[in-house]
């Protein structure tokens, strides 16, 4: 940098020269240079005040732009947030078909001490027996005079009762911030939900983890935080479920059931609108599981997707289906019904002689052992097999329940020739109602093969593989319209819809061997309409027993088929069916559009 010097020597000895004084040089050159000096510092100055203006301008433009978006976004739930605790409590809802919410979560308060820090222990632990009844109160009070410096008092506790330890007055009793999962419907869809705990904790905060049902098998998906603020639509309607399970409820114990399941699915989407299965359990209050005895004895167990049963006369329908859809046979061709037929040292016997022959239809409308053992014997193994593979009986059923997928239907070691005989009217093997919904799903749909699913559907479903040919599934709705018109379901008949359905009654295997000679499965699984099947729906009770006409009857006939009736009438209107008197003077059905 070249500098001026305040005294140039050319112009003092000029100035010199000429009389001049020289301080004034000097003075000139100092006003120049502190004019150039207040330049760059105004210049400076004003840059500074530009950038902070900038900045003003840019802060509350962003502070406004936030506004704006706050002002015109939806508003939402708040949600606990805990920093740097390392565990995400949060976890998605879950709502039926409708938007109706079947589980959310729930802002709440947890309950711990730090007994060293307590001033009178023993009256806060009897404080906190009485506020708490279920607490122990002597492993309460020996664990506030012991040497721990931490005790978990309660995980959850309600806003009442926080109030009641606040007024306690103990500084070492301490509260901490946690979600708890809440289930509004209390018992509604308690083995669809199945439940959640929690998994790693602190005191501030908790996951919150499934444990059964839809909860735990879409765990990863309701944990998500991408996905937490997107509820899981299920396929269920609350409604219907509401229903079935009133009913049900109230059939079993006309009935004398020691339990019952039922399932109603949409035959062409696979959707399953409503299950229940009782008794049943809140999922708010979960119970322990049981560590012995017979596991069905246990609420927590799921009888649709777990409860695997002989299913009886309701296997009949499949006989029939392997012999129309081979051509072996027809609705009207007769069948050799003389017996008994005998294999070995068995028998095979029907309920009643119905005389030498019967056509398909009787055979499955008067429910003869003997003629679908004999449909069975001619179509052969082989093609029992294939059918039975086909309509899922071989492999859990794909469902979106943790349970479910556990549940593998028992088949027979040895798959002999009285195997498939016995196995043609449901003896011999063993599925769940669920198992039994899905096959007749594909009966009923025109031979689809469905995936059923819990999942509400955005669309209609695309059809899976056609496994039986159309004219046999409209042969199979004929002659189960005529089991409810002139056979063993007759209590089936509904005004309007056009109900049809398979019986079946089978005896309760005991758990070391052998059948119990008082004790049944009832089982009816029934379509409807069924000049254009919608829904199935299969009704099982357990061990039912009732007093009609004079004596003690334990059938599915006189049963599960009056419950599974009423259920129907009850239901139908809710899935926006309602009957209507064609021009012929024929009841049949209309589906209202919402």
């Amino acid at each position: 940098m070249i500098r001026t010097p305040l005294r140039p020597l050319a112009r003092v000895i000029s100035a010199r020269e000429n009389g001049e004084n020289p301080d004034v040089i000097e003075a000139e050159e100092r006003v120049k240079r502190n004019q150039v000096t207040h330049q760059k510092i105004r210049k400076r100055a004003e840059h500074r005040l530009t950038m902070l203006g900038l900045a003003f301008f840019l802060g509350f433009a962003a502070i406004g732009g936030k506004m704006s978006m706050l002002a015109v976004s939806e508003p939402r739930e708040p949600r606990l947030a805990v920093a740097n605790t390392g565990i995400h409590s949060q976890r998605a809802d879950i709502v039926d078909r409708n938007g109706s919410v079947l589980a959310t979560n729930l802002v709440t308060t947890s309950l711990y001490a730090q007994p060293h820090m307590m001033i009178e222990p023993i009256k806060a632990a009897d404080k906190l027996a009485e506020i708490f009844p279920d607490i122990d109160h002597d492993k309460l009070l020996k664990q506030f005079t012991g040497k721990r410096k931490f005790v978990w008092v309660r995980k959850k506790v309600s806003p009442e009762q926080k109030q009641l330890v606040h007024d306690i007055g103990e500084p070492g009793l301490l509260f901490g911030p946690r979600e708890m999962r809440l289930y509004p419907n209390g018992k509604l869809a308690a083995h669809i939900l199945g439940g959640a705990g929690f998994g790693k904790e602190d005191v501030r905060a908790a996951e919150l983890i499934g444990v059964a049902g839809v909860e735990k098998f879409f765990d990863e998906r309701m944990r998500d935080p991408a996905q937490v603020d997107k509820p899981l639509e299920l396929s269920i309607d609350l409604t219907a479920q509401a229903t079935m399970r009133r009913v049900v409820e109230g059939g079993m114990k006309i009935m004398n059931a020691k339990g019952a399941a039922a399932v109603l699915m949409d035959v062409h989407t696979g959707e399953i609108v409503s299950m229940v299965s009782l008794p049943d359990f809140d999922p708010n209050d979960r119970p322990t599981p049981l560590l012995e005895g017979d596991p069905s004895d246990s609420p927590l167990f799921n009888r649709a997707a777990q409860g695997v049963y002989e299913l009886g006369s309701t296997f009949k329908l499949f006989a029939a289906a392997v012999s129309l859809d081979k051509g072996l046979a027809n609705e009207d061709t007769m069948i050799n019904t003389q017996g008994p037929i005998r294999w070995g040292k068995f028998k095979i016997r029907d309920f009643h002689n119905y005389g030498k022959t019967l056509s398909m239809t009787d055979v499955i409308v008067k429910s003869s052992n003997i003629g679908t053992a004999r449909m069975a014997q001619a179509a052969g193994t082989e093609a029992q097999k294939k059918i039975l593979d086909d309509l899922g009986f071989f492999a859990p059923v794909p469902v979106e329940i943790s349970e479910a997928s556990r549940t593998k239907p028992l088949l027979p070691r040895n798959w002999s020739d009285l195997s498939t005989m016995t196995i043609s009217y449901g003896h011999g093997i063993a599925a769940t109602p669920l198992h039994l919904a899905t096959a007749y799903a594909t009966l009923a749909n025109g031979g689809y093969k469905i995936k059923p699913t819990l999942l509400k559907s955005g669309a209609p479903a695309a059809h899976g593989d056609q496994v039986l040919k159309k004219s046999t599934s409209e042969s199979l709705m004929r002659m189960l319209r005529a089991v409810v018109t002139e056979g063993t379901a007759s209590f089936g008949e509904v005004d309007g819809y056009h109900v049809g359905g398979k019986t079946g009654s089978a005896d309760k295997p005991k758990p070391n061997g052998g059948y119990y000679d008082d004790k049944v499965i009832a089982t009816f699984a029934s379509a409807f309409p069924t000049h254009d099947p919608k829904y199935v729906l299969i009704l099982t009770l357990d061990e039912p027993s009732i007093q009609a006409a004079g004596e003690e009857r334990r059938t599915a006939g006189w049963t599960a088929v009056p419950v599974a009736a009423e259920l129907i009438t009850r239901m139908a209107p809710v899935l926006n069916m309602r009957p209507e008197l064609a021009g012929s003077g024929q009841v049949e059905y209309t589906q209202v559009k919402n």
